[in-house]
């Protein structure tokens, strides 16, 4: 992408420097600043949590699975022992 690919596209317009020199142009010229417009209207708000258990039904639905899914005990793994490092010695230099 190149600087001439960016020129005049809306979403690379910084809106927020172009306000901020409304404001700095009206109070040097001694008059009120602009009031700032209304912004867009925020995107649709969604309840992730709401949308996680949506998703987890549809799936166990889709398998088959009843309400609840069947829980089994684990059986422990028997632990591996590890065995300690070695030190290394320190060599002794002959005199």
């Amino acid at each position: 992408m190149t600087v001439d690919d960016i020129v005049g596209q809306e979403w690379a317009t910084d809106r927020y420097t172009a306000a901020l020199e409304e404001v700095v142009h009206a109070k040097a010229d001694g008059k009120k600043p602009p009031r700032a417009t209304e912004e867009e209207p925020a995107g649709k708000v969604v309840d992730l949590m709401a949308a996680l258990e949506q998703s987890v039904q549809r799936a166990q639905e889709s398998r088959g699975e009843g309400e609840h899914a069947t829980v089994h005990e684990m059986k422990p793994k028997g632990s591996a022992k590890k065995a300690p490092a070695r030190k290394t010695t320190a060599k002794k230099r002959g005199a």
